[in-house]
């Protein structure tokens, strides 16, 4: 019998050792997968073995042939705790990150490698950029799942009965991802297209006012009333009356749920002990404590006097959404394969994500992507232009078919998306002590965040990364480069099962807008994003929209295209 000793490159030799009976393995894969069940090195084909000189061992001979102890490496990396500033008594590493936290962020990975540690008023904060990391991690496995911990980004608004802001091992969860993913399936935002178009349209009065006004307006303001009006129609099936007129209130759901996302991010962002103060008057805690509940009552309200479809029937789950008026109907009636319906106590606190998560995303997204129009040059003109060579008019009825087959504005959003992504926090929580891609060794209960816009921004993957280029995407170049170095929805079980219905907003709201308006931005000041609020959203963007009055002519050859091509039919050559 031959027995090998083997350590992990880097820490101390003697408390790593461990002994392999390596007779039962027939070839060096076998050998590197023994090796990873022994350490919890989760990808097993990284693992580099090496002699007490540093030599590669590169087969099973060479181990054979190696009279000392092997050492351990992963990814060609030494093994290593992550590493990161080492901050102040009390706040930590607090003030070296905020408010500017995804400038600080890149300062951190430049300088301390693709996995980070700091601490911010005791919580401690893992970060990383790479997305071999966030492709482990983001799998649901021995290794990692979404366990909300006083450490995630999402504690304080941590609830067990809702899908993404809930615990993966529960039977909720569980409930939750079986009913409510097919109400936002490909077939259910066809049936809701018509309401997009609807929506955005109605805002046209109020932007049109403005133009004759001459008014600039504060982007982010009016995309939020125009994304919650979709979402809410889409999800409680009610009119939020964003667009009666220029100075229309916000509904007062909105509010709570941007308040209260606001305040989880300022409860979040310092340590455990900070939330623990809910009870206590005066504190952001206890505000977000109170929010809560007020939003919880209105939720309550707002499904209660939902809408219901042509009939009380239940519907089968993975047809239901066609013959619902909203989601809320969607739930009451969709029923599975065995008679079953999404629980009565599930329907509510599932409901908060479904509408808050849908038009705080979406609001940015549709902001940022405002942004792109009037910051870089040329972009609005290719996208009118693809508008009129695709034969889009003011009367025309949007489809998935027309919005998906317009290349450059996939392009343009999935840039727009990459350099300016809204969303940048979601968590994994590690389960056990394991070793990660690159080496770095992570203690059970970690808190990884796949740092969503670091990783579309890393230099080492995307040249120019700064630069905003929507010709990138199509090219060799992207489509060789790692796997899931752009996941703007994150990837995994836990990834946003909304990713569809919002793509198909945006792909109709941003058309209507830029065919009837002409987009500028108002004055120099540089565009800050808030740093006390869980999403990216841009603060002080302003822009003027004037009605367009002429449109240029259609492209040689496109009058084919429009001629083969009608909305709502078959899809057009690309």
């Amino acid at each position: 019998m031959t027995i090998k000793g083997f350590y992990l490159v880097g820490p101390e030799k003697a408390v790593f050792h461990q002994d392999i009976h390596i007779d039962q393995y027939h070839d060096f894969e076998a050998l590197q997968v023994a090796v990873a069940e022994q350490y919890n090195i989760i990808q097993p084909a990284g693992i580099g073995l090496q002699d007490a000189k540093g030599h590669d061992l590169p087969d099973l001979d060479a181990v054979l042939d190696c009279d000392e102890d092997i050492g351990v490496t992963v990814d060609g990396q030494s093994i290593r705790d992550p590493s990161g500033p080492e901050g102040l008594p009390l706040v930590g590493s607090y003030y070296e990150v905020f408010p500017d936290h995804l400038g600080n962020h890149a300062r951190l990975f430049q300088k301390f490698g693709s996995l980070i540690k700091y601490e911010t008023m005791g919580k401690r904060n893992y970060l990383t950029n790479d997305p071999a990391i966030a492709t482990v991690a983001f799998q649901e496995s021995a290794f990692f799942s979404k366990l909300i911990t006083p450490d995630h980004p999402l504690a304080g608004i941590k609830d067990n009965r809702a899908l993404f802001i809930g615990d993966t091992d529960t039977e909720a969860w569980r409930q939750a991802h079986k009913f409510i993913p097919p109400a936002m399936s490909p077939k259910a935002v066809r049936h809701y297209t018509p309401m997009m178009e609807a929506t955005v349209k109605d805002s046209f009065k109020v932007f049109d006012q403005l133009d004759e006004q001459g008014e600039a307006w504060n982007v982010y303001q009016y995309m939020l009333k125009l994304a919650s009006q979709a979402v809410f129609k889409f999800s409680l099936g009610y009119d939020a009356h964003h667009f009666d007129n220029p100075d229309s209130p916000l509904n007062e759901l909105v509010v709570l749920i941007a308040q209260s996302l606001s305040l989880n991010k300022k409860v979040t962002s310092r340590g455990s002990w900070y939330a623990m103060l809910g009870p206590v008057p005066f504190t952001v805690a206890n505000d977000l404590r109170r929010v809560i509940s007020r939003l919880t009552l209105i939720l309550n309200d707002a499904i209660d006097r939902a809408p219901k479809g042509d009939s009380d029937e239940d519907l089968p789950l993975q047809s239901a959404a066609l013959g619902a008026s909203c989601v809320v109907d969607y739930l009451k009636r969709a029923t599975d394969d065995y008679g079953n319906k999404l629980p009565r106590d599930l329907v509510i606190p599932n409901m908060l994500p479904i509408a808050g998560a849908g038009f705080t995303t979406t609001s940015s997204l549709l902001s940022w992507l405002l942004y792109s129009l009037c910051v870089y040059e040329g972009n609005q003109d290719r996208l009118l232009q693809e508008l009129v060579d695709a034969g889009v008019s003011e009367n025309t009825k949007w489809t998935p078919e027309l919005s998906d087959g317009l290349p450059f504005l996939d392009k343009f959003v999935k840039e727009t998306q990459r350099l300016h992504n809204p969303s940048f926090q979601p968590g994994r929580t590690a389960k056990v002590d394991c070793i990660v891609p690159g080496g770095y060794k992570l203690p059970a209960g970690a808190v990884v965040i796949c740092a969503l816009h670091a990783i579309a921004n890393n230099p080492s993957i995307w040249s120019n990364p700064e630069r905003f280029d929507p010709d990138r995407w199509g090219t060799e170049e992207v489509a060789n480069r790692p796997k899931n170095s752009y996941i703007p929805f994150a990837t995994g079980p836990r990834s946003c099962i909304g990713f569809n219905f919002a793509l198909g907003e945006v792909k109709v709201i941003l058309p209507e807008l830029i065919y009837r308006y002409e987009f500028f931005k108002e004055g120099d000041e540089a565009v800050t994003y808030d740093p006390e609020f869980q999403l990216i959203r841009p603060m002080n963007f302003y822009v003027r929209a004037k009605r367009r009055t002429s449109y240029p002519k259609p492209s040689p050859g496109a009058k084919k295209i429009a001629q083969d091509y009608k909305p709502g039919e078959a899809k057009p050559p690309i």
